[in-house]
């Protein structure tokens, strides 16, 4: 949440502007403590910095061209000329670091953080734009000097890589870190599977139900295992975005949006306790 979208008002949403620099300083604050096992949930961001804000609270840094500092922010990133980290913090190397993340998205490209994401932070497509070719140069930097052996994945193209505007990409790269499915962490802590199995119909959703829910997101990972037991799934939501009906049904029973047409969110979550907790019927199994 540290750098989240909600700490942002919506009018001020800009990912060239926002940086990961909270995030970091919680990591440093937990080496303080004397914490070496650190798991982290990555999602949700208002950054699209790669990490960089991240990795200065940490004692990275990004110098330009001139060896002059370039900055936290997502805008700052194709001004990046070299990495150095002499000022490391020294007990990173002492630390593992898991990552809970429920995105597949790589680090850039058509399929990447800013084009994905950009604009649901406030990125207009030229800011898309610029955003992603950051990302692809801070890549392009990081490889020079951190160069993999023959044969080796590049980290940019790891499945999760492009998780909160790059930060996936960050803790790979730059600090040894494991990504892992956020939702399969959690639906094993919780011992979903057994209650699944037990249940006649499972139920899930979330805000706005597009081809994003199913790149890993935690509605997705409940509907596998619905249709692992055979059970129905269906889904309540904000909305469902015109067009990915067809993917959606694929995975889900049912998807049924709870937002009357030109309805509020007030209105909607008033829609959703009368009509569904209290009028919606689920037959039951013959």
């Amino acid at each position: 949440k540290c750098s989240g979208l909600p700490l942002v008002s919506e009018h001020m949403c800009n990912p060239l502007k926002t940086t990961s620099l909270g995030t970091g300083q919680m990591i440093k604050h937990m080496l303080d403590l004397g914490i070496r096992d650190i798991l982290i949930g990555i999602g949700g961001s208002a950054t699209n910095d790669g990490g960089i804000g991240m990795l200065t609270a940490l004692g990275f840094e990004f110098p330009d061209s001139q060896g002059r500092e370039t900055g936290i922010c997502g805008k700052d990133l194709e001004r990046i000329a070299s990495i150095n980290t002499h000022g490391k913090h020294p007990l990173l190397d002492e630390c593992t670091f898991r990552i809970a993340c429920d995105v597949n998205n790589p680090l850039c490209g058509p399929q990447g953080a800013a084009y994905v994401y950009g604009s649901q932070k406030g990125a207009s497509p030229k800011d898309i734009t610029l955003l992603d070719n950051g990302l692809c140069h801070l890549s392009e930097v990081a490889a020079k000097k951190f160069p993999k052996p023959p044969g080796t994945s590049d980290n940019k193209d790891i499945p999760g890589a492009g998780a909160a505007g790059g930060l996936g990409y960050a803790f790979l790269e730059f600090l040894n870190g494991h990504l892992e499915s956020g939702s399969d962490m959690i639906m094993d802590a919780i011992g979903l599977e057994n209650e699944v199995i037990n249940a006649d119909l499972v139920i899930t959703g979330e805000g706005k139900m597009d081809a994003q829910t199913l790149m890993g997101k935690a509605p997705a990972g409940v509907a596998r295992l619905a249709k692992k037991h055979n059970k129905r799934i269906l889904s309540f939501c904000g909305s469902v975005t015109p067009g990915s009906e067809k993917l959606l049904n694929d995975v889900f029973d049912k998807c049924i949006s709870v937002t009357p047409p030109g309805a509020s969110f007030q209105q909607a979550s008033e829609w959703l306790q009368t009509s569904v907790y209290h009028h919606f019927i689920i037959p039951k199994k013959s």
